[in-house]
């Protein structure tokens, strides 16, 4: 055997004893990935802004054209929605549910409106900092935003007019602070 073929004929003998190993690392690297979430980390999408559904009838579709799919008719005016993306007289939205799709900008407005989130009623007081209850807001109830503090927004709807926690509404940032309410002397 020439000298060439015996170092092909070593370098294979090389690589079959070293696949096999080379092969567990990856997947225990892989593994540990997963377990850590690295690797089912999706990218979050900024929130641009949030916005509500000014139709009684919006389509949301697969992209920024009326020729493309529709995927859902939302038939809820008033919905939230949060604006993660713009192309034209389109907007990428988001849901509650992180459903995303296309719809026309015609069928938005800027005026803010949360979700009520949770399990049970939520409870609406007359302050931002507690005090006497106003209201009970059910799971899925909408109404439109008018203020935030740190911990609780300001709401009103059919009838209801109180401050609710943060954690019980979709539409609105955690960070989020304004007041949009005149000042009472």
């Amino acid at each position: 055997m020439t000298e060439a073929a015996l170092v092909v004929k070593s370098r294979l003998a090389y690589s079959r004893t070293r696949l096999p190993t080379m092969i567990q690392i990856a997947v225990i690297l892989s593994l540990l990935a997963v377990l850590t979430g690295a690797a089912t980390a999706a990218p979050q999408e900024k929130i641009l802004r949030y916005v509500s559904q000014r139709t009684d009838r919006a389509y949301l579709r697969e992209g920024p054209t009326f020729s493309h799919k529709v995927l859902w008719v939302y038939r809820h005016r008033g919905y939230p929605y949060a604006v993660i993306a713009q192309f034209d007289v389109w907007r990428r939205v988001k849901t509650v549910d992180g459903t995303v799709g296309w719809m026309a900008a015609s069928m938005l407005t800027d005026q803010r409106t949360v979700l009520v989130t949770g399990k049970g009623q939520a409870k609406l007081y007359e302050k931002a900092n507690g005090g006497k209850l106003v209201a009970l807001a059910n799971p899925g109830a909408v109404a439109v935003l008018t203020a935030c503090a740190p911990a609780a927004c300001h709401v009103r709807g059919e009838e209801i007019d109180g401050w609710i926690a943060k954690d019980r509404i979709w539409g609105v940032d955690a960070n989020e602070v304004f007041d949009k309410l005149p000042r009472r002397n």
